[in-house]
């Protein structure tokens, strides 16, 4: 089953990416993401919040608005895309994450685009 762990970080740790401790941080996300490989189908690193745009459409048209989208004490930092058998194997998995320490890690089941296009028709 494929699951996707969304990784929510804090301000400060968008700050250490960057800052005098940018090694530690990134040295315990190799290790993690190093682990995790041979489960691993996609995922991505995402820059810091003040670099999304948000697109929505409303009735009087097009809306775009800078980031970040909302206000909270956590912003989405990456999302992985990986194969366990079970919630309880993602969930030990999102465990191990290095942003667990500090922000949050939510374990989603993926949905096929298979089944997506079986329900279109």
């Amino acid at each position: 089953m494929q699951f996707a762990l969304l990784i929510y970080e804090t301000a400060d740790d968008f700050t250490r990416r960057r800052g005098p401790d940018a090694a530690a941080y990134w040295s315990s996300w190799a290790a993690y993401s190093g682990a995790l490989k041979a489960h691993t189908t996609g995922g991505a690193c995402l820059k810091s919040p003040e670099t999304g745009v948000v697109l929505s459409q409303t009735q009087s048209g097009r809306q775009v608005q800078d980031g970040p989208y909302a206000e909270t004490k956590e912003q989405l930092g990456g999302v992985i895309l990986f194969e366990a058998d079970t919630l309880d194997e993602a969930l030990a998995w999102a465990d191990r994450c290095p942003a667990a320490q500090n922000g949050a890690v939510e374990v989603r089941p993926v949905q096929p685009m298979s089944e997506i296009a079986e329900m279109s028709s």
